[in-house]
């Protein structure tokens, strides 16, 4: 399951982040979105999410939440 599928207020797992742009995913990395770290949807506002990683909030956009995979 991709985080774009995830129920706002549950927190997941991130299994991977399935996505080939090395520069993205280091980006994705340095906010702390990596294999075994813990993410919730907080809100989901149209093709955007809020989430939470490690304490602190992040705006995405729906592209990035597909990568962004989940158990």
């Amino acid at each position: 399951m991709n985080l774009s599928q995830a129920n706002v207020g549950t927190e997941y797992q991130i299994k991977d982040v399935a996505i080939d742009d090395e520069e993205l995913k280091e980006f994705l990395f340095t906010l702390g979105c990596f294999s075994g770290e813990k993410i919730t949807v907080i809100a989901r506002q149209k093709r955007n999410f809020v989430v939470s990683i490690k304490d602190a909030r992040y705006n995405i956009d729906q592209e990035l939440a597909e990568y962004i995979l989940i158990c």
